[in-house]
């Protein structure tokens, strides 16, 4: 069974329930799991302060993906805002042993400081490239990045994969990390895995965005009624 651990923060539970759908709905022996930050606060394992600048819960807690899956083997991490349009095992069978993670790495600099649904959006260096990520949990470096360390290291550090040297960092194609009304088809490709990372039609202001009917049919698939009007995320 492949791990695909999946950022979650609670008043978006629904983003997360859309995304884990689709996923499981397209692949075969394939499991999501929720990083809910609660959890692991209640567990002691995670006790960062509360990043008020964090656009997310699982802005740092996406980085105890190894520690979460007992740094062994291929595993998967992806934000809640996703939506698998392909099966997800195609990923796994481009993990390349050599590398230590492999990210889409993407050029992606917002113009708009303020997310749409009221979030900061923050500027730094390969942002981006820790919203999908293929971890190898069986290369040294990532053995070093422990609950300890994500509590304590700063975010760039993590977000920008400091801790590998650039030839340890393998590239995935734009297909695999979408981002939703910023890449184009034909011009980028045709997408695989969507990332709606300025926001999604569960937003009021997002409801026009791109790939907003394939989000509203996969939450009809998932839930068994349309969305609506009452559903959206305020």
């Amino acid at each position: 069974m492949r791990k695909v651990f999946v950022g979650y923060t609670s008043y978006q539970d629904v983003v997360y329930q859309v995304a884990k759908h689709s996923i499981e709905r397209h692949s075969a022996d394939v499991k999501c799991y929720p990083i809910v930050q609660q959890a692991l606060r209640d567990l002691g394992i995670y006790y960062r302060d509360i990043d008020k600048n964090g656009a997310t819960e699982f802005s740092i807690t996406r980085f105890l993906t190894p520690w979460l899956a007992g740094f062994k083997g291929w595993v998967m991490f992806c934000d809640n805002d996703v939506l698998a349009l392909t099966d997800v095992n195609e990923l796994f069978d481009q993990a390349d042993d050599k590398y230590a993670v492999m990210v889409v790495k993407h050029d992606h600099t917002p113009s708009e400081t303020v997310k749409l649904d009221g979030q900061v959006q923050t500027q730094y260096p390969r942002k981006n490239w820790s919203s999908v990520v293929l971890w190898n949990l069986d290369h040294p470096k990532n053995q070093l990045i422990t609950p300890d360390l994500v509590n304590e290291i700063s975010p760039l550090y993590l977000h920008r994969f400091m801790w590998l040297e650039d030839h340890e960092i393998g590239e995935l194609s734009l297909e695999w990390n979408w981002l939703v009304d910023w890449y184009k088809e034909p011009v980028n490709g045709k997408p695989k895995f969507l990332h709606f990372t300025d926001g999604g039609p569960y937003f009021r202001n997002y409801q026009g965005c791109d790939y907003a009917d394939l989000w509203l049919k996969e939450y009809e698939l998932m839930a068994g009624k349309p969305f609506t009007q009452e559903d959206i995320i305020d």
